[in-house]
């Protein structure tokens, strides 16, 4: 007897969950790869099935129990309604992170600014805000050159003009900046095994982990800030959800004359700090 397309779906993402894997990433695969939308789906959902379309289903469902992450498979993420593209030399980026170019974007209404993006990986961050904010002056930089071909490569589609700068932190910033914006690798290695099966196996470990429960990175940026930042200049930093207070601390001591903030992401969870 044919099956629908509904049928093959849900068969394969009860297949997913019964492994204790996400089910819905099945879905959003396909759905991915037909360039089919909520409404689309709904009109094609109760149609039979071809077998083409039924074996690119059995090859995703594969490798999505290898735990390689949908926008690996695809080659691309969507942030802030543009299309990124994605490798293994970058960060999949996320919604929390949309929330943090939100946020810069809803504090820095007009004027032109000059911006520094560390550890841009896809350059979502950076090229996010160069399109919205076309007056503005957005450095990008990364430690890994892969990344930074991946994050070229972003800009030149998307036709936004970033300077791209290979650098630790702020190591190859040469002149002050209006706004220092991050999304760094922070996460501590005591937080491995709380961490998704593919996170851990595909998504680049530089990017990831940091030494010092994972503020290292915000200790560094804390420091050289001091010398790069304008003095009304401002500071956004993503967070783990167990690092608000931490990071808190680590810049009020840096910038004595400024308002530290820690805000929630829309899951309620400490997820930025602002520093203004």
């Amino acid at each position: 007897m044919a099956k629908t397309y509904v049928e093959v779906l849900s068969g394969a993402s009860s297949f997913l969950e019964a492994a204790g894997k996400e089910g819905y990433a099945i879905e959003y695969l396909f759905l991915a790869r037909k360039n089919w939308d909520k409404t689309q789906w709904l009109l094609h959902m109760r149609e039979e099935i071809p077998t083409a379309d039924e074996a690119i289903i059995e090859k995703d469902l594969a490798k999505l129990m290898e735990n390689i992450p949908p926008q690996y498979l695809l080659g691309f993420e969507y942030f802030f309604d543009h299309r990124f593209k994605v490798t293994a030399d970058t960060l999949i980026p996320r919604p929390e992170t949309e929330e943090l170019v939100a946020l810069c974007l809803e504090l820095n209404v007009s004027s032109p600014k000059k911006v520094v993006d560390i550890g841009t990986g896809t350059g979502a961050i950076a090229i996010s805000l160069k399109l919205a904010r076309p007056d503005w002056q957005v450095t990008a930089v990364d430690i890994s050159e892969g990344a930074l071909q991946v994050a070229e490569e972003n800009a030149k589609n998307l036709q936004a003009a970033i300077d791209f700068r290979q650098s630790d932190v702020l190591s190859a910033i040469t002149e002050k900046q209006d706004i220092i914006i991050s999304n760094p690798p922070y996460i501590s290695k005591d937080e491995w095994d709380l961490m998704d099966e593919s996170v851990r196996t595909y998504e680049p470990k530089t990017a990831l982990f940091a030494e010092n429960n994972g503020l290292a990175i915000y200790q560094k940026i804390a420091i050289e800030g001091q010398k790069w930042l304008n003095p009304q200049g401002m500071i956004f930093l993503e967070i783990g959800f167990r690092q608000g207070t931490a990071v808190q601390l680590i810049f009020q001591t840096a910038f004595p004359e400024k308002k530290v903030t820690i805000h929630q992401d829309m899951s309620g969870n400490d997820r930025m700090i602002v520093v203004c």
